[in-house]
């Protein structure tokens, strides 16, 4: 495995687990993993945990280089708090990095689960959720793609070659610039692969349908009602015909996941615990 201690070195100038998304991807560390992604040209035919965690800290990297982090600590911590509830509930709940979750300060409709467990999700989304429950089945829709580990089977199965001769010699531990670019050109396609699929392309219909039958299972286990993946979906069929760009380009039609989701629901409706709703709107008031 000396190919990946190599990527280990070329994505980790500043050492160490990280204990937010923001000191992972921050700062002029994060412009280095960017600038590696925006070169490379390469994927893995079997992809490791770890090897996913440094594959989508660096997709984590581009997503906040084109959307700003929203820096409200209570804001982000209530979201945490969140997403590890439902990550925990998942049926992959630990990750080599764990789960992180971060707001990105834009209005537009987005959220991404970079793969090994980044999430982002935009005030935009949490708006148009509106309460904790509705926000929970976003949160459980990106944890089952994790939990699928689709983000890292959007990377090409041709991206081979080209790293052989650097990953076998034990010198390349002291690579110079002129080498490190040689090793990033070898790699990053699969960043590029996997960045598309989330922000431009979507995933397949059949991803999109297994992580919303996820989220189902992880909102019932959570203590949540599934029922609100629909009210979810019927938020975004309201917008979809309006919306031509980000979330509703890369999703199947929110009405044929909803008639799905229907059918998967087989327990009535309850109703919504007032002490989420206070302490959604005490967390997340963006005014």
């Amino acid at each position: 495995m000396r190919w990946f201690a190599l990527l280990f070195l070329v994505f980790s100038a500043h050492g160490g687990p990280f204990k937010d998304m923001l000191k992972v991807i921050g700062g002029n560390d994060a412009q280095k993993v960017i600038d590696i992604a925006e070169t490379a040209e390469r994927t893995f035919e079997k992809i490791t945990p770890e090897q996913e965690y440094y594959i989508g800290r660096t997709v984590g990297a581009t997503i906040v280089s084109t959307y700003r982090p929203y820096r409200d600590v209570t804001a982000n911590r209530y979201l945490n708090t969140l997403g590890q509830t439902l990550a925990m509930a998942s049926d992959r709940p630990q990750t080599f990095g764990g789960y992180h979750f971060q707001i990105l300060d834009t209005d537009e409709v987005h959220a991404f689960a970079a793969p090994g467990g980044l999430i982002f999700v935009s005030r935009g989304m949490i708006k148009l959720a509106g309460n904790e429950d509705t926000l929970a089945a976003v949160l459980a829709h990106e944890v089952a793609h994790v939990q699928f580990e689709h983000g890292v089977k959007a990377i090409k199965k041709s991206r081979f070659a080209e790293v052989g001769n650097l990953l076998a010699n034990e010198a390349t531990k002291t690579l110079n610039a002129a080498e490190q670019a040689q090793l990033a050109k070898a790699f990053g396609g699969s960043i590029d692969d996997i960045t598309s699929t989330l922000m431009t392309a979507g995933y397949s219909k059949t991803s999109e349908y297994q992580a919303d039958e996820g989220a189902v299972t992880i909102l019932r286990r959570a203590g949540y009602d599934p029922h609100v993946l629909e009210d979810l979906l019927a938020a975004l069929g309201a917008q979809e015909g309006a919306a031509k760009k980000g979330f509703f380009s890369t999703h199947p039609p929110a009405s044929t996941r909803a008639e799905r989701v229907s059918k998967l629901i087989e327990t009535e409706r309850r109703d919504v615990a007032p002490i989420r709703s206070a302490r959604f709107q005490q967390a997340l008031s963006f005014e």
